[in-house]
């Protein structure tokens, strides 16, 4: 197949949605792509059957007269002969009926086929599986959560970065808000109904209506969580369509953006521009910088660092934190604020937030994108800001004036660790840990006697990458912290990772555990919770979080 892939999906724990892949030479002149309300490209003069290169990777099965039975299957798929001369475009669709966040993409991925047989190319759709860590949390099945995007990996942005052939990722969108009374709701409220119920704010008739009400259909959940976070990431270095990450799921112009994706690509292809020149150490800091901006979860440190490997660079904790220490934080967004992304694209899109960063400086103009232009160029189409929105803050009245995210080292952590302190929390916590062997444990223990945590350091160890195994997402015990009222009299620390519905004074990514001096000499490693199966190869070949937790070194 010529390599050429749209992915379908919304980036849960993977950095996944619509993307396509191929291979050319010669170039054309880039095409504009502006806001709708009228989405528009210029237009295309020559069908890619006119630039016979531009196969010249699917042209290998397609023309030797000894690939017979190769040309047989193709035409037994339904391919003609003028088919056989066409670049082949492999459109990846994370779709699935088993969340909102995966439900609609078979259709999205129906129009990126339209849009790429429209072009003069053949599309050909595939699926992967798809993962939902709003199902898995709090049960076993979160443990499989980053061993998935490993699994999806070669069929995501961390597959075009090591095929390397013309790709743009499409972005699911994001879920409208869900409503009960005069609340806007999201998943996080559906987590909280739970703690709300048992402290008596709220009656059982409440909380089954909070939870049947907060996610009213089709996207990915409605905050800055993994989802927003990676698409907005992955847009600001570059690799999806202008307003991908903020055109809500439902949006009609969902489906416009995927159908023009088949010109865009097709023009990448004339370009020969690949994700390899895409994805450099400026765009990626682009990214680093609207996750700062923006409030994004820690997850982003995670897949920012897996998505630089597949490119052959070397992302550190020490590059998170020097951004941080630049960048401040400016979004009024769910978790950390009152607003969801669909807020977002009614007020400009994320493009409107980036043209204002690229404004005040903290941006990168120069950084080529899918559109085949630079980030600057793009932008000089892109709205301002909304007058009046409270989104958005201005540079010089931030809600914090560095980042929210910060890489920690110390005797517990020698190998770094990442926190998420967005201001509120306090800078500095102090007291006696209270040591516990996973998240069970440690919601046993605050169940039975909650008193007994206050002024604790609380430590949740062997939850990491290979502990865990899988690193799952330490929600439950953040939750249980924040339903005792402990959120400011203790601090909780873990080899695991967090969910962008996390908060309070929490240190996640600890590498590596237990490696306090004094006990150093006498512990001894647990036996690994699987032996056998998938994870029990995932536990033997995965790195430590600060390397992002990949499997394919």
């Amino acid at each position: 197949m010529q390599a050429t892939r749209f992915l379908l999906g919304s980036p849960n724990t993977t950095p996944l949605t619509p993307a396509a892949f191929t291979s050319s030479s010669s170039s054309l002149e880039p095409r504009t792509f502006v806001r709708p309300n009228a989405i528009r490209t210029s237009i295309i003069r020559a069908s890619s059957a006119d630039q016979p290169n531009l196969n010249k990777f699917s042209s290998r099965i397609t023309g030797p007269h000894s690939q017979g039975g190769s040309q047989a299957i193709l035409y037994g798929v339904g391919l003609s002969d003028r088919d056989m001369d066409k670049p082949q475009v492999g459109i990846s669709s994370i779709w699935y009926e088993g969340n909102t966040c995966n439900m609609h993409l078979m259709k999205l991925a129906e129009a990126v086929k339209e849009g790429v047989e429209e072009a003069g190319m053949v599309g050909m759709r595939f699926n992967t599986i798809g993962v939902s860590d709003a199902i898995s949390m709090g049960t076993g099945g979160i443990r499989y959560s980053l061993q998935s995007r490993d699994l999806i990996a070669d069929r995501t942005i961390i597959a075009m970065g090591r095929l390397n052939r013309p790709s743009i990722m499409i972005y699911g969108g994001t879920m409208r808000p869900g409503h009960f009374g005069e609340k806007s709701l999201d998943i996080v409220s559906a987590f909280q109904a739970q703690g709300e119920f048992v402290s008596n704010s709220i009656t059982i008739d409440e909380r089954n209506d909070v939870v049947r009400s907060s996610c009213p259909g089709a996207g990915a959940c409605g905050g800055m969580y993994t989802a927003n976070t990676m698409a907005s990431a992955i847009e600001a270095m570059g690799m999806s369509l202008p307003y991908s990450s903020s055109t809500p799921a439902e949006d009609p112009l969902k489906l416009v953006e995927g159908h023009l994706a088949g010109k865009h690509l097709l023009e990448l292809l004339k370009m020969d521009l690949k994700p390899r020149d895409i994805l450099t150490r400026q765009s990626l800091r682009n990214a680093m910088v609207i996750v700062m901006a923006l409030g994004g979860l820690t997850n982003s440190v995670l897949h920012l660092i897996a998505i630089a490997r597949s490119v052959g660079l070397d992302l550190t904790l020490d590059d998170f934190q020097k951004v941080s220490d630049e960048v401040p934080f400016l979004a009024n967004i769910k978790p950390n604020g009152k607003y969801a992304m669909s807020d977002v694209h009614k007020n400009g899109g994320t493009p409107a937030i980036m043209r204002y960063l690229l404004e005040m400086g903290y941006l990168d103009g120069d950084c080529l994108t899918v559109t085949g232009k630079t980030l600057a160029e793009n932008a000089k189409s892109f709205p301002s800001l909304a007058d009046g929105q409270q989104l958005i803050w201005p540079v010089d009245n931030p809600i914090k004036k560095t980042g929210h995210i910060q890489t920690l080292y110390g005797n517990v952590a020698p190998g770094g660790s990442v926190a998420k302190i967005k201001g509120q929390e306090g800078l500095y916590f102090s007291g006696p840990a209270l040591v516990f062997e996973g998240e069970e444990a440690m919601l046993a223990a605050i169940s039975e006697n909650p008193d007994n945590f206050k002024g604790r350091v609380v430590v949740l160890r062997g939850e990491g990458p290979k502990g865990g195994p899988g690193m799952p997402e330490m929600l439950r015990p953040t939750s249980a912290v924040m339903r005792a009222g402990l959120g400011k009299e203790v601090a909780l620390l873990t080899d695991g990772r967090f969910s962008g519905g996390s908060h309070g004074f929490v240190v996640g990514h600890i590498c590596p555990e237990a490696q306090l001096e004094e006990r150093k000499k006498k512990w001894s490693a647990p036996a690994y919770k699987a032996s056998r199966g998938t994870m029990y190869k995932y536990i033997k070949n995965v790195k430590s979080a600060s390397y992002g937790c990949v499997t394919d070194e």
